[in-house]
């Protein structure tokens, strides 16, 4: 079983000198009483703490900013992972004390792992001073730690002193300020070392990688799109464990990410060999399809449930909600456990692989090596052209289902487009984001139109299923009416949405 704790903390380390000058440094931890809320400090003694921490050979967690540990001592022996989440807060996931890892804690750095073993990189020996500090009423408002700390790595080992002040839960951080200002005074700063980990590796003469960011490089098209490409590479791996975990709007961002990768493939197959990115492509629509049976259920009943909730009471005939809750309990059975069966699959680890091999040796075509401001702008004007065609067919066909069927289908071109655009606004700059811009638009109403379609097929089903209930199917039908008539006045919208879009500027600023 994994408990998670968010983190919010800042690390200290002694400098030569305190901040004002003329006095002599005292190396030691100075009182906070009185420093902001702090109203006292109790000290809660020392402890021994044993920490193993854990990697791939090439340092894989530590390159992402993450830490895995199995420690003995103190009240919270035991596996511990910490995933980054912002400069100075991460989330700590903990499982209880065993000789190997958890799984629980396995499957959330298997997006980085995968084949390969775990194997220790250092060992950290400390002796942790302890104090609380608490305001008037005697609440706790930080942790204060003082550790010596021994690092030990093979042949080589080293020693330093580090003080951490971690905040209790729901304690504004800029108590976290206060500290830091009486600490320089004191003759302590913050660490350069984001973790315990990162400076053992550093004292013992192995410093942490470094994933690079994305960077367009020498300007070329080449350049700029395998910049785009890795990025949507990193979020997939680190939206893993995210997925995982439940976290608001993961499996929107993973989905999302898997689909402008698959879309760069298609846009850019001048810059891109679609030999080698065809079957990548494929297997990233696989994973977008897998991912959202789950979260378009989640939508849907979402939609359901704010309609629902617009209707006045007179109108809502029977037991709508428990038929509502019946209903999403049976589409939803095993979805998300089926979606993240997924992630483990051996399929989906060759998928990452492939994508790292795709990157690490890309099968760029002649195109690649001119300039972007050359190549970008025709590859996203074919996909806005290829999205006029479609919307202007769509407007051509009277309004049923094949109407529908077409708007759907400008939808998806009109998310290409969109993110062709955005793939290219690090090269081409404004008139690639206004573009972008103006495709979000498009693609928001042809969204909400294909909702309204998707909403009224299932409040057709809730309706058959409450009338063989014996249940009044009312208010299904008034509902129906509602997404009915909300669906032909965004058609209705689209013409002047779309001619808004289509602006000739807009496409003539792109060259």
């Amino acid at each position: 079983m994994a408990d998670t704790k968010r983190e919010i903390e800042r690390k200290f380390e002694f400098t030569r000198a305190p901040e004002k000058q003329g006095k002599r440094a005292r190396r030691g931890v100075p009182d906070l009483t009185g420093t902001a809320a702090i109203a006292a400090v109790s000290d809660q003694g020392t402890v021994d703490l044993d920490a193993v921490y854990y990697d791939t050979p090439d340092q894989r967690l530590a390159a992402d900013g993450l830490t895995l540990r199995r420690r003995t001592g103190g009240a919270d022996a035991g596996w511990h992972l910490k995933l980054p989440v912002s400069p100075g807060v991460r989330d700590e996931i903990a499982a209880e004390l065993s000789d190997s890892l958890p799984p629980s804690l396995a499957a959330l750095v298997r997006s980085r792992v995968r084949g390969t073993g775990l194997e220790p990189q250092v060992r950290l020996v400390s002796s942790r001073r302890v104090s609380h500090l608490l305001d008037a009423d005697g609440a706790l408002l930080a942790e204060l730690s003082t550790d010596t700390v021994r690092a030990e790595r093979g042949e080589d080992a080293a020693a330093w002193t580090e003080v951490e002040v971690e905040l209790a839960d729901g304690v504004d951080p800029a108590l976290l300020d206060a500290v830091e200002k009486t600490f320089r005074k004191a003759g302590l700063r913050v660490s350069d070392a984001p973790s315990k980990l990162a400076r053992a590796l550093t004292e013992t003469g192995t410093a942490p990688p470094a994933r690079p960011a994305p960077d367009p490089g020498d300007g070329t098209a080449g350049a700029h799109v395998l910049a785009y490409l890795r990025e949507q590479r990193d979020a997939l791996v680190a939206l893993d464990p995210a997925v995982r975990r439940g976290l608001p709007d993961s499996v929107h961002q993973m989905r999302v990410a898997s689909r402008r990768m698959r879309s760069a493939f298609k846009t850019y197959r001048k810059v891109l060999d679609r030999a080698a990115t065809d079957p990548i492509g494929e297997e990233l629509k696989l994973l977008a399809a897998e991912l959202g049976v789950d979260r378009d259920q989640e939508v849907l009943l979402e939609r359901i449930q704010t309609h629902l909730g617009e209707l006045p009471r007179t109108l809502l005939l029977g037991p709508v909600r428990s038929r509502l809750r019946t209903w999403n309990t049976a589409r939803r059975s095993g979805s998300r456990r089926r979606a993240l069966a997924v992630l483990d699959t051996a399929r989906h680890l060759a998928l990452l692989d492939s994508l790292d091999a795709l990157l690490e040796n890309p099968p760029l075509l002649e195109a690649a090596a001119r300039p972007a401001e050359d190549v970008l702008p025709k590859a996203v004007l074919r996909d806005f052209e290829r999205l006029a065609g479609r919307v202007g067919g769509a407007l051509d066909l009277a309004p049923g289902e094949e109407r529908d069927l077409a708007l759907h289908e400008a939808r998806k071109a009109a998310k290409r487009a969109r993110y062709a655009a955005e793939a290219a606004a690090p090269a081409l700059g404004k008139p690639a984001k206004r573009l972008a811009k103006a495709m979000k638009s498009v693609q928001t109403l042809l969204g909400d139109h294909q909702d309204s379609v998707v909403a009224r097929e299932a409040l057709r089903g809730l309706a058959v299923q409450a009338a063989g209930a014996g249940e009044s199917a009312f208010t299904w039908g008034v509902l129906y009416a509602r997404e009915e008539a909300l669906a032909e006045r965004r058609e209705r919208e689209l013409p002047d949405i779309w001619a808004e879009a289509s602006a000739p500027g807009l496409r003539a600023a792109l060259g």
